[in-house]
């Protein structure tokens, strides 16, 4: 009953667009992450989603990736309760794109353009990736390794960090409260004088969750001090910092006590970037960094465990890239990147504190190097086409040289639509965990590999816009963990072959209302846990005099819950809403429901998601 109810919404949207008169746009989209300087993403071969901080905040959620999930077709994440995705067995927040699964490590998170790899395990760490620092967040779905390197295979997301942009202070507070003790704030500042410019941010959330031992709490905090050299020179520095702590309950049929987490995260950053009008660029430096300590807990609540499970890791990065247009139509993009990884795990006793003994093989082996230059070309052969070139060579001090070509074209027949074709490779590089961690560890991994094939088509038409994208995934090289001669080891043995289809549209009915909606198909020869068959998002906004609300209904068909054997499967319909009243020029109330038809359903095998829950709270701006 529900998919009926959801396709005939779908198709009334559909037909009020069909309406829509044929003026082509005048405002286009400018992207920074397929090209590293701003471009016209009519220019671009690649496919990038921007959500703007306006879509970001409108629900009023603490974390981005719940929104981004909705926006962005093919991408899914996955949770395990209300607030809090967590890290190690039983944690959520696995980012997953065409198939392609964040949780390895193959799907990477940049902020401002820099990598958030971990040093150890190589993986997002998604409780960090908050509102509070996000003006915007671009999503290129496909490879962008000739950019970005290793960990890109899947694709980026690119969190753009808030600027203020005209001179005043302006001071927000947010604070909201609801269902399960659940408890978000956040306070922040933006100052912009002349030339300098601040933003400073602090969070505060918590929750007790749906179930027993579930709690999760998270001190939050993000600077960024900016400073205009001139005409055509900026600097600025910034740092994210964001603490939690978690306990996991276990699968509901095998339940844990005492296991819990303390995890703190962490990014600074540094850069000067110059922008010309025939040329720009930047050069940055950053680090990344990590404190782990976990207590993997026991099915036993009266024999606790003996042991913390502790790891630290970092990385420190350089990136420096010069963009220059040569002649008309001509732009050249040349990068250099240089990255130190590095990093420890190992156990220390509960009662002593002492590090016991580890069963890894990281000895002499924590410190990594990675160093890589590329060259990316776009140049318009004629008004209506471009084409599109790169390739990047990055040697790895462990796994050796990988040589990493793209190439695209662009036809804009029409002023208002264009057809794009995209052929990349992506790779990614095994982690520490892999090579050095655990008796599956094995020194001889190579990286992996796949090709990426798409074609789209993107068209604006007054108040409408839509885009279809048709891709071929091709991979080898991943690496599982199998046995080998009766002990499990991890081998570059596994395979990914994907292909689907992407169709996004929205239209702006009139002042008050905006529609948009999007669907993703994915056929899986090799399937992948948390990779849904269909994903499919209808949206709603509305907002006249002093009152604003949004909805959404999501519709997750075939969500792989566990593969194999034993394999699962879930489908559910989601109904999310938040309404908002100015009850004065400073003041706003505001109350989202998550879950409203109430479904029962799980992302994570055994975690059931809560009901519904409802949240409700103030805005204070001045």
């Amino acid at each position: 009953m529900w998919k009926k109810c959801y396709m005939a919404a779908l198709l009334s949207v559909v037909s009020a667009a069909a309406g829509a008169q044929t003026d082509s746009l005048a405002l286009q989209e400018v992207v920074v992450t397929g090209t590293r300087n701003a471009v016209d993403v009519r220019y671009l071969p690649q496919t990038v989603t921007v959500i703007e901080r306006e879509k970001l905040t409108e629900r009023h959620d603490p974390s981005l990736l719940p929104t981004v999930m909705q926006q962005v077709p093919s991408l899914f994440v996955t949770g395990r309760s209300m607030l809090g995705y967590g890290v190690s067995g039983g944690a959520a927040g696995g980012i997953n794109l065409r198939g392609i699964s964040g949780g390895a490590g193959q799907l990477l998170v940049l902020i401002d353009g820099h990598p958030q790899y971990n040093g150890v395990y190589g993986h997002p760490i998604s409780d960090s990736y908050q509102t509070m620092m996000a003006e915007r967040v671009e999503v290129l779905r496909g490879p962008a390794s000739v950019l970005y390197g290793s960990n890109a295979m899947g694709g980026v997301i690119n969190i753009v960090t808030r600027t203020m942009h005209d001179d005043g202070v302006n001071t927000r507070i947010h604070v909201g409260g609801g269902s399960y003790g659940t408890l978000q704030s956040e306070v922040s500042n933006q100052v912009k004088s002349g030339r300098f410019s601040s933003t400073v941010a602090a969070q505060y959330n918590r929750s007790d969750n749906h179930r027993p031992r579930m709690g999760f709490e998270q001190y939050g905090g993000y600077v960024k001090l900016n400073e205009e050299l001139g005409e055509h020179w900026n600097a600025y520095v910034d740092a994210d910092v964001t603490h939690f702590n978690a306990s996991v309950p276990g699968a509901v049929t095998s339940p844990l006590y005492d296991a819990d987490q303390w995890i703190t995260r962490g990014v600074v950053s540094a850069a000067v970037e110059n922008h010309y009008r025939r040329t720009s660029g930047a050069l940055s430096v950053y680090s990344n960094f990590g404190r782990h300590k976990i207590d993997d807990g026991t099915a036993n609540a009266s024999t606790p465990t003996q042991r913390y499970f502790r790891s630290k890791d970092a990385l420190t990065g350089v990136s420096v890239y010069q963009s220059a247009r040569l002649f008309d139509g001509n732009r050249v993009t040349l990068g250099m990147d240089y990255q130190h990884i590095y990093g420890n795990a190992y156990y220390t006793s509960k009662a002593t504190g002492e590090t016991l003994d580890t069963p890894n093989k990281q000895s002499g082996r924590s410190n990594r190097d990675e160093v890589a230059a590329y060259v990316d070309v776009r140049q318009d052969l004629l008004r209506w086409l471009t084409v599109d070139a790169g390739v990047r060579v990055d040697h790895h001090s462990v796994t050796g040289t990988e040589w990493v070509p793209q190439a695209g074209i662009v036809l804009r027949p029409l002023s208002s639509g264009e057809i794009k074709a995209m052929a990349s490779k992506g790779f990614r590089n095994p982690t520490m965990r892999e090579m050095y961690l655990y008796p599956p560890s094995n020194e001889e991994l190579k990286p992996e590999r796949l090709w990426n094939y798409e074609l789209s088509w993107r068209q604006r038409v007054a108040a409408f816009s839509y885009g279809a994208n048709l891709y071929y995934i091709k991979g080898d090289n991943m690496i599982q963990t199998q046995p080998v001669d009766g002990r499990p080891r991890n081998v570059n043995t596994g395979a990914v072959e994907n292909y689907g289809v992407e169709v996004e549209a929205a239209y702006r009915l009139n002042d008050h209302w905006t529609f948009n909606t999007n669907h993703s198909l994915l056929h899986m020869e090799h399937k992948v846990v948390a990779a849904p068959t269909y994903k499919g998002f209808l949206g709603a906004n509305f907002r006249c005099c002093r009152w604003s609300a949004v909805a959404g209904l999501q519709y997750v068909g075939g969500l792989y819950t566990a593969v194999g054997d034993d394999e699962q499967k879930e489908n559910f319909l989601l109904l999310n809403a938040a309404v908002g009243y100015d009850a004065s020029k400073h003041l706003n109330l505001w109350v989202r429901g998550d879950n409203l038809l109430a479904q029962k359903y799980e992302i994570n095998l055994g975690y059931p998601m809560p009901r519904a829950t409802i949240m409700a709270g103030v805005n204070v701006n001045f």
